[in-house]
């Protein structure tokens, strides 16, 4: 069985495993005792901090350790949102995020009065850094987008859009939940970034939100006061050793992963569109993460094509996992200007970062799963 759906979750690489185990047994301690023990786990927790900071850029102290990017998510829109409610109720986003987004904004809309600006995109899913520039507002608390899109695979002009808000005092916060292990994060003038750890090869449940110090952000965790204030309860020292050693491993590789697995990538989509007349390769054809290939094919099912795929040795997923099980037809998608109808016929293909090998096979299935539905 060949498994193309990464970015729904990845195995745990056995070097975090590793990192992780002696902290799961014989380093067991919390890392706010104050005795030895207690003691040596706080060290392992300031350590790991520290490591993923200097992935992104950052500072040791703007690093909060989460259960994984949902929560990042929810930390990023509505603390930051809610830290500066008493002068701004403003939020600005897209249409494309995932639910962990519009949700929160949505949230802040309904129960604390904020106004919510959904910026256009284009066809293939890009917003435009004049459009964010243009949509801000004297009380705009936040600007949240996705780095890049979990569905289409299409990166944003992060550097563009964080241009746009220089000077306005503005924070941006970037979903890039995707991006980690494929795109430089260090440079993308972001205040805000939000990471899951099992999709680079760390446990689920693990994840961060780096936030710039310098940006108020209310916690929806109260309680002991841990991370600095910005996230209560006793932090899982196993699990953020294994984000920081999971992260660490995919940015070193990401030059080579990205390169090569881009060129696996577009070879695919060349031959599935030669193979298949009714496909279509949704969001941007170059601004894409390089393991992502998402397409639909008009007239089928995407679920029947996803069965027959998985019959004939294929596992990939029709969009996010997180919206799996709906009938409604992909929000990203129809925000693009797809037809509902063919919304639902889509089939997303997400590559590991160490994948290696030709996909004319898989692109063989594709065409014979949808001649059979």
């Amino acid at each position: 069985m060949l498994y193309l759906d990464n970015a729904a979750t990845t195995p745990v690489r056995p070097e975090v495993l590793a990192a992780m185990e002696p902290h799961l047994t014989r380093a067991f301690g919390n890392p706010s005792s104050h005795h030895t023990v207690g003691e040596r786990a706080a060290r392992a927790l300031e350590d790991a901090r520290a490591r993923v900071a200097a992935v992104l850029g950052m500072r040791r102290g703007d690093i909060v350790f989460t259960s994984g990017g949902t929560e990042a998510n929810n930390l990023a829109v509505k603390g930051i949102a809610l830290g500066a409610a008493a002068r701004a109720r403003h939020v600005v986003t897209t249409p494309i995020e995932h639910e962990s987004i519009l949700a929160s904004a949505d949230y802040l809309r309904r129960l604390h009065g904020f106004e919510v600006t959904l910026l256009p995109v284009d066809a293939d899913g890009l917003v435009r850094p004049d459009d964010v520039a243009a949509a801000l507002r004297d009380d705009t608390a936040l600007v949240s987008i996705g780095l890049a899109n979990n569905e289409i695979g299409t990166v944003q002009d992060a550097r563009g859009i964080a241009d746009a808000l220089a000077g306005r005092r503005v924070p941006l916060h970037l979903d890039a939940v995707q991006a980690a292990g494929w795109l430089p994060l260090a440079d993308t003038g972001a205040d805000a970034i939000a990471l899951a750890g099992h999709k680079i090869g760390a446990p689920p449940g693990t994840g961060v939100l780096a936030v710039r110090g310098r940006i108020p952000i209310e916690p929806l965790l109260h309680g002991g006061g841990q991370q600095r204030g910005r996230r209560s309860g006793t932090e899982a020292v196993a699990d953020a050793v294994g984000f920081a050693t999971a992260l660490e491993l995919a940015d070193a590789e990401r030059a080579d992963s990205a390169r090569r697995v881009a060129a696996i990538r577009d070879a695919f989509i060349s031959r599935v569109l030669a193979l298949v007349p009714s496909a279509r390769l949704t969001g941007h054809p170059t601004r894409r993460l390089p393991g992502t290939a998402s397409f639909t094919f008009a007239g089928t099912s995407g679920e029947a094509v996803l069965l027959e795929l998985e019959r004939r040795g294929v596992v990939s997923s029709s969009g996010s996992a997180c919206a799996a099980g709906s009938d409604e037809p992909s929000h990203v998608l129809v925000a693009l200007g797809i037809p509902p109808q063919e919304a639902q016929t889509a089939v997303r293909f997400t590559l590991a970062h160490r994948h290696e090998g030709s996909l004319d096979a898989v692109a063989d299935a594709v065409a014979a799963a949808v001649a059979a539905v």
